[in-house]
């Protein structure tokens, strides 16, 4: 069957806003790109107070005002209301259980907090006003929405295969107080009674990798510079080559420069932290530079990312809390952020440059070929081969890397929005949160100076 015990559709309560499914995907990175230096970032700002506005980069202002229509301002307050809701979602959902219907960022900014009837809906309600947020009345609490997940789940396992492995995962929509089906595309789906008004939405997929012959290092004729996330890289390795961006920088608990990027960027993901691990190349215009680090711990089921750890002679090149557009002046990270529905994000990658949206789901599970990806969030951004790996910000916080896109294929974001207006479905960004990254490595922090 598709879902064993162990692998049963389920709601991941251990982080904030957990009030949307989704998981992660094999996004494979081929698009060339060109490597580009720049200065590390000096002294970001303290991890608890955003940057000014004047401190945005310009090209993701440009981002803001074209796909959000926000400016700088305005981008950084809902950030940061977004992450008071999260605070607020954590501890509402344990003292609340019955009535919590899960809480959001609506259209306008907006904090609004779901309650159903049921036992304690009074005390939530004065909560959520003493904070205040919005309550909104539904008909289902997120316990009773995860009873329904549940019970698909044991129909699922009654069912053949022909049937069974159809279903990619369950999304819980808290905005719209249901679920939302995820199936592969194409699929012609036959719900029991129970889920017969549930959207059905496409699930992300793998994409295969590169040719090999495609990245083999030269030397690089430019003087090695920092590396930032959003820069691009080559990784080799086991036979196989990719294209990725970079994630954020980060420190391991020794100390040791790293960079957090996908699980899916390391072509032989099975030899990282040996020696034969995957080797890491910046890019340049005749194909990959000098090697910078190796993959020091890879993982592709259950989350989806990588440490690439810096070479001795490359430490300094890792040592910035920068997330950029190739080439371009830098944001400064000056923290970790929760996935929030509703909240504004920013992707930045080697082939699409920052790109921004808000955050659809959150924190939960997906299927993708035959794993699962778990605890991952997604948005309504386009993003192409070449861009995973590539960080997600709200605000100046660090929020998750990019694993996967149902639009990967096609070559342009452009191609991606017109066919998404034929099918009733535009593009979607699967990614994994950092702070379940660094929760599954003791020690691990993201810079922010």
């Amino acid at each position: 069957m598709l879902f064993s015990s162990a692998r049963r559709l389920r709601t991941t309560r251990a982080r904030a806003t957990r009030a949307a499914a989704v998981g992660a995907a094999a996004l494979a990175l081929l698009v060339p790109t060109s490597a580009a230096y720049a200065s590390p970032v000096q002294d970001g700002p303290a991890a608890e107070e955003p940057a000014p506005t004047s401190d945005l980069p310009a090209e993701l202002i440009t981002a803001l005002a074209h796909d959000l229509q926000l400016d700088p301002q305005q981008y950084l307050d809902r950030s940061q209301l977004a992450q008071r809701l999260a605070e607020f979602t954590e501890s509402a959902r344990e003292q609340f259980p019955a009535v919590f219907g899960g809480a959001y960022l609506d259209e306008a900014g907006t904090p609004v907090v779901a309650l159903a009837p049921g036992d304690g809906r009074d005390a939530a309600a004065s909560a959520v006003a003493t904070e205040g947020f919005v309550v909104r009345d539904v008909a289902r609490s997120e316990s009773d929405l995860q009873k329904t997940i549940d019970t698909l789940s044991t129909w699922l396992e009654t069912q053949p295969p022909l049937i069974s492995d159809l279903v990619r995962g369950v999304t819980l929509d808290v905005v719209s107080n249901g679920l939302v089906v995820r199936t592969d595309a194409g699929a012609a789906l036959d719900l029991p009674d129970f889920l017969r008004a549930a959207p059905v939405t496409i699930a992300p997929a793998p994409s295969p990798a590169v040719p090999p012959t495609d990245l083999q290092p030269i030397a690089d004729p430019a003087t090695p510079g920092s590396l930032l996330g959003g820069d691009g890289f080559g990784a080799l390795g086991g036979g196989s080559g990719l294209r990725c961006s970079l994630g954020f920088n980060a420190t391991t608990g020794a100390g040791d420069p790293v960079n957090i990027t996908a699980g899916h960027c390391d072509p032989n993901l099975a030899a990282a932290g040996t020696g034969a691990a995957s080797e890491a190349f910046a890019l340049a215009p005749q194909g990959a530079g000098p090697r910078f680090g190796t993959f020091a711990k890879s993982r592709l089921d259950g989350l989806d990312y990588a440490l690439v750890r810096a070479d001795d002679s490359s430490r300094a090149r890792f040592e910035n809390n920068g997330v950029r557009v190739p080439g371009a002046a830098p944001l400064a990270i000056t923290g970790v952020g929760q996935p929030v529905v509703g909240a504004p994000v920013c992707k930045s990658g080697t082939t699409t440059g920052f790109s921004c949206g808000t955050v659809q789901t959150a924190g939960q599970s997906v299927q993708v070929g035959s794993r699962t990806l778990d605890d991952g969030f997604s948005t309504n951004i386009c993003a192409l081969q070449g861009d995973s790996g590539g960080p997600i910000v709200s605000g100046t916080m660090a929020i998750g890397v990019s694993s996967a896109s149902n639009v990967g294929q096609y070559p342009m974001c452009e191609v991606a929005q017109a066919v998404g207006f034929f099918i009733g479905q535009g593009p979607e960004l699967f990614a994994t949160p950092i702070q379940s990254i660094l929760d599954d490595n003791s020690g691990l922090t993201v810079r922010t100076n």
